[in-house]
């Protein structure tokens, strides 16, 4: 159950992250819209008013003020910058007390003496 939950909400951060929600209330205003207008007018004149962009109704007008803030907000936001005093200490790096060189290994792979116990699958039509 709280898998699901859990799985759930993080569909949910991601639609609202990649900004799916703006056009989820764009289509509930166009769908409104277009009812609206069919009301009084054919349907060619309610499509053509619904999506031409002249007769925006409140939904869309508070779509488009929210996306032109939220693409403010972006670009208004400070780069933080790392800046580190410079030391000036000496830095001594010592070698650790028991130390050993070891041999280089061979890493080549070595041949097989054996042959294998099992015999290679053949193939289905060999």
């Amino acid at each position: 159950m709280f898998v699901r939950i859990g799985k759930i909400f993080l569909v949910l951060a991601l639609v609202a992250m990649l900004g799916a929600h703006w056009a989820l209330l764009q289509t509930v205003a166009w769908t409104t819209m277009l009812a609206d207008n069919l009301r009084a007018n054919s349907f060619h004149d309610a499509v053509t008013m619904t999506f031409d962009g002249q007769h925006p109704c409140p939904i869309c007008k508070a779509i488009a003020a929210g996306k032109k803030s939220e693409n403010k907000s972006e670009s208004v936001a400070p780069t933080l910058k790392l800046e580190f005093p410079p030391v000036n200490e000496n830095v001594v790096l010592v070698a650790p007390s028991q130390f050993r060189l070891l041999p280089p290994e061979n890493f080549s792979a070595k041949p097989l003496s054996q042959k294998p116990l099992l015999q290679p699958p053949r193939g289905f039509f060999v």
